[in-house]
């Protein structure tokens, strides 16, 4: 069961990882057909800028996951922590509204879309393209219920991962620092 979790958990990260190492081997055939071959392969531009796409909105929502989208948070600094998860809180409630109105606007918009509407060489239907949409913006919406849930109810406070690489390297520069002092000595 924990396995199970560890990779719903981890769920946008492993299909942006399969989305980006495709496209890249797409890109990659289609300059080694240009430039090698010099013919070009035109399905491969299309299937690669949808792939991006969908790679985008998965990744907004691993950040969302992460804690990691940007926001102003200094006016929280002279607040006890407890208070400023409140404010934050309250700040995702609105997140939250506008990811509902979009998942509801975007799948309004695909079911208008006519079946003949289709990618021009892949000939897929649009629809099935824009889907990303709301399943993204609805993937958000639930990771941004469970890092309030985690800060609220759990009391376990995500934090930024670009702090904590930071933090990584410095202990590792230090952990080398004192190595090479014991070498030296």
């Amino acid at each position: 069961m924990s396995a199970l979790w560890s990779f719903f958990d981890k769920f946008e990260s492993h299909v942006c990882r399969v989305l980006l190492a495709v496209f890249v081997v797409l890109l990659f055939v289609q300059i080694v057909a240009r430039q090698i071959f010099g013919f070009s392969i035109t399905w491969i531009e299309e299937l690669s800028v949808i792939l991006f796409v969908w790679f985008a909105y998965f990744g907004a929502s691993y950040a969302a996951r992460m804690a990691a989208h940007n926001r102003v948070t200094f006016q929280f600094n002279a607040l006890p922590r407890s208070r400023a998860r409140v404010f934050e809180s309250l700040g995702d409630l609105f997140w939250i509204g506008f990811n509902l109105v979009f998942i509801w606007q975007s799948i309004s918009f695909i079911s208008r879309l006519k079946p003949f509407v289709k990618a021009q060489t892949l000939g897929w239907e649009m629809r099935w393209v824009y889907m990303a949409l709301p399943i993204a913006f609805a993937l958000m919406t639930i990771r941004i219920l469970q890092v309030n849930y985690m800060k609220l109810v759990l009391g376990i406070d995500p934090r930024d991962p670009d702090k904590v690489e930071v933090e990584d390297m410095l202990e590792l520069a230090e952990d080398e620092q004192r190595a090479f002092e014991q070498r030296k000595n």
